[in-house]
């Protein structure tokens, strides 16, 4: 029978992530993704700090901000319809007052940078190659927070600018941190506001961009995520409704992939148990006090016993002890 799909199988890396090792998620929203699936099973993550940021630079930017090797720029505020803003700084950074905005940025910039001194991991997922610079300053904005379209001037990114500007950050993060891994992602979310045309040229400049930066440092990897939804999925049955986002499917078709080729034999046997836990702890039954959902609880009991030396499990316990106590 004709194979009526090509697959990608992409090579399991030298470097794996286990368990204990710290992992830090930066980039666009599947960087969330990404992020949330290593939280669901117990990783010690940090997802999007600073919220969801698109293009190379101004991730770049935040994550020298957070290790203090460049400042946030005191021009970019804004104030607009009451909310306190910063350009650099996706929306979800922002406050009624200057005053809380900025004690918000400087506990989620040293949270971040003492929390890079002990990551093993670094996931970058770059979203485009447009960025919006402020027409007055030339400063690259993570976030237009919606204002008037003539205050930015649209351009691309060339290979050469991510390039300087990766290369700055990884000479700062190695020193601090000597033994960080990095895994950069191009993101499978389509950019069909520029236009299908631009969106081509936007992910191929950071295709590009990722393949140079691999090939040049032994510690900066590359995973597929573009390629497997481009490629691999190649349908649009992968998709959510807006025909951009991939959908669960997909995503959990990336995230396996993504298993395969980065987290350790030892570590993939834990998520396959922790999946059957978290499906039970999820589970609703019709008879609280029933002896069979009692007897069910106690077997929940016992399984998170077996994991507590490898995780914490102490507010799962907690849930599962008053459940049996009512």
């Amino acid at each position: 029978m004709p194979d009526f799909r090509t697959a990608l199988h992409w090579p399991a890396s030298h470097d794996l992530i286990s368990l204990e090792q710290p992992v830090i998620t930066m980039g666009s929203c599947f960087a969330d993704v990404l992020g949330n699936y290593l939280q669901q099973h117990k990783f010690k993550t940090l997802t999007t700090p600073f919220g969801i940021a698109y293009n190379p630079v101004s991730i770049h930017q935040h994550l020298r901000m957070a290790i203090g090797k460049e400042p946030v720029a005191t021009g970019a505020f804004i104030d607009h319809q009451g909310i306190h803003q910063h350009y650099q700084f996706h929306s979800v950074v922002s406050a009624l007052s200057r005053e809380v905005l900025d004690r918000m940025l400087h506990d989620k910039l040293k949270h971040t940078g003492q929390f890079l001194l002990s990551a093993k991991w670094l996931i970058i997922t770059y979203g485009t190659a447009w960025i919006y610079a402020l027409k007055d300053t030339g400063l690259v904005t993570a976030n237009c927070h919606k204002m008037p379209a003539q205050l930015f001037r649209k351009e691309l990114l060339t290979q050469k600018r991510i390039l300087e500007s990766f290369e700055q950050l990884y000479v700062d993060l190695k020193a601090l941190n000597p033994g960080l891994n990095i895994l950069l992602t191009v993101s499978p979310v389509r950019h069909i506001k520029d236009t299908l045309a631009l969106n081509s040229v936007s992910k191929s400049v950071l295709r590009l961009a990722c393949h140079t930066l691999q090939e040049q440092h032994d510690h900066v990897h590359y995973f597929p995520a573009f390629e497997i939804m481009m490629d691999d999925l190649r349908d649009y049955r992968f998709y959510k409704p807006d025909m951009i986002h991939p959908n669960e499917v997909a995503e959990q078709y990336i995230l396996d992939t993504f298993a395969s080729s980065f987290i350790d034999a030892k570590t993939r046997s834990f998520i396959e148990t922790w999946s059957g836990i978290r499906k039970a702890l999820q589970h609703k039954p019709f008879h609280p006090q029933s002896g069979q959902h009692q007897q069910f609880l106690q077997n929940l009991v016992h399984q998170l016993e077996q994991v507590k030396s490898l995780v914490d499990v102490r507010e799962e316990l907690e849930l599962i002890q008053k459940q049996l106590n009512g």
